[in-house]
């Protein structure tokens, strides 16, 4: 019997044009569930980290350096897949992210909308849809009784704001945003312009030693995906900027290997200064609404006549393509809006209590394919020369984890808890006190996977290139 993993693997590397025979030096240790789902979680959490580290590994190849043995365990992957839950800071569990008024609310028809209010602008926004209610989940309930689901998820989005009703999968599939996606493999690498080919640099002691990333990402999938680069060797610089809201928790977690830096694009002095960034840059990731970086001067083919032979790498939530295309979304939000919820409810025996996946699975896997692309991209702009667009979007992330089938007694599996993973934690000192955090899952046998750079407040930093030595020392670690 095939395993799901390798099975998984495999269709990442060919969505990515890399070479199938670089899997054959990749063990997946560990069976089961490993969380309590209906859903191949372990499998694409196993793959996609796995699919990073082939890349990297294969960079180093290409390099001059020799070919290694790639090791991610299960139980390993689903943690890191959890890596936000995991995080403590001076030996405590940091402040919860999620907002009160966050979660699944019923309207009038019987239909559901799930509601993200983490950031204030956006609880605000819904607040004043609903008729300028107080904060308080008792009134929204109230208010959306007075609603339909469609009509509200219709209505949220000409305002700008965060909101999927409940779909099955079914209806999903029948949307025009579905039907849009549903050709679409779960990354897409595309030409978008003429550059010689960029040789690798010389051999370093780490895959992507003297690469240099600029992170224009927030929150879970475009962070992780900044986090994995760096764990390999790049140097990543995340760009912020004070006027944009942020999750510090989250901040503490995919920090690690980066460092950060304000600019405000809005402002001419900011946007000449990403310009020269720009012209020294490897690979630019941004997680921005589709559409937004563009209107500020830096879409894709900008930013590669700025700087030829750039790799371009954009994530979204519903694609780029179909009447969502500029949509703004979640990981809860995508979950919701194309079926996961309510097929977890029914697998789960309970069809009328929609259930969220155990992590927030679309959000790290698309993080590790945002890696996995702009890897690929380098090699092939070292071949063929180019600039090229990377494509992840954490709907076709969902469509490439249904694709990988159901599981009949995945709710039998026990939900892991600190105490249990306690053995894949690794303590650090950062800017924010001292961290205990989730190890890379992807063991290395020739350059181990680590984060150079402690994690630190947004702006600690110039918007400078280090010049590709390290900020700090290796922070230590332990576990």
């Amino acid at each position: 019997m095939a395993h799901p993993a390798k099975d998984a693997l495999h269709d990442l590397l060919t969505a990515a044009s890399l070479p199938l025979p670089w899997a054959q030096a990749v063990a997946f240790p560990g069976a089961g569930p490993g969380l309590p789902s209906s859903f191949h979680l372990g499998a694409a959490a196993q793959a996609s980290i796995a699919a990073a580290a082939v890349a990297a590994a294969g960079i180093h190849l290409r390099r001059g350096g020799p070919a290694q043995h790639v090791t991610v365990p299960l139980r390993h992957a689903l943690a890191e897949f959890r890596s936000e839950r995991h995080l403590r800071l001076d030996g405590a569990p940091p402040p919860d992210p999620w907002d009160a008024l966050a979660g699944l609310y019923r309207c009038g028809d019987g239909g559901a909308v799930r509601l993200h209010t983490n950031f204030l602008h956006h609880r605000d926004g819904i607040l004043q849809l609903l008729g300028g209610l107080p904060p308080e989940r008792a009134a929204v309930a109230a208010a959306l009784q007075e609603w339909s689901a469609t009509r509200f998820e219709a209505a949220a989005a000409g305002a700008g704001l965060c909101v999927a009703m409940l779909r099955d999968f079914g209806s999903w599939d029948a949307h025009p945003q579905g039907r849009a996606l549903a050709a679409q493999p779960p990354l897409l690498i595309e030409r978008i312009g003429d550059a010689p080919p960029t040789p690798l640099p010389p051999l370093g002691a780490r895959p992507l030693a003297g690469l240099r990333v600029l992170e224009m990402t927030r929150i879970i999938a475009g962070p992780v995906g900044g986090r994995c680069l760096a764990v390999h060797g790049a140097e990543v610089l995340h760009l912020s900027a004070a006027h944009l809201p942020s999750i510090p928790v989250l901040n503490m977690d995919t920090g690690r290997g980066k460092r950060t830096a304000r600019l405000d694009l809005r402002q001419p002095a900011g946007a000449e200064r990403l310009r020269g960034l720009l012209r020294g840059a490897d690979i630019l990731l941004q997680s921005y609404r589709p559409g937004a970086l563009a209107r500020l001067g830096f879409g894709p083919e900008a930013a590669a006549a700025l700087r030829p032979g750039l790799v371009y790498a954009s994530l979204s939530a519903y694609g780029e393509q179909g009447p969502w295309g500029g949509r703004r979304g979640f990981d809860s939000l995508v979950q919701t809006a194309t079926g996961f919820n309510q097929a977890e409810a029914e697998a789960a025996g309970t069809p009328d209590q929609p259930r969220p996946l155990p992590c927030q699975a679309l959000d790290h896997a698309s993080g590790y394919l945002l890696a996995l692309g702009a890897m690929a991209a380098l090699l092939r702009r070292a071949e063929e020369g180019g600039s090229w667009h990377v494509r992840v979007s954490l709907a076709a992330t969902g469509q490439w984890l249904r694709g990988l089938g159901r599981l009949a007694d995945g709710f039998a599996a026990p939900d892991p808890g600190q105490e249990d993973i306690a053995d894949l934690l690794e303590d650090s000192e950062s800017g924010f006190g001292r961290l205990s955090a989730i190890r890379h899952a992807a063991q290395m046998s020739a350059t181990p996977a680590r984060w150079a750079v402690p994690p630190m407040p947004l702006g600690s930093h110039e918007p400078v290139w280090s010049g590709g030595g390290a900020a700090f020392p290796a922070p230590p670690s332990s576990g």
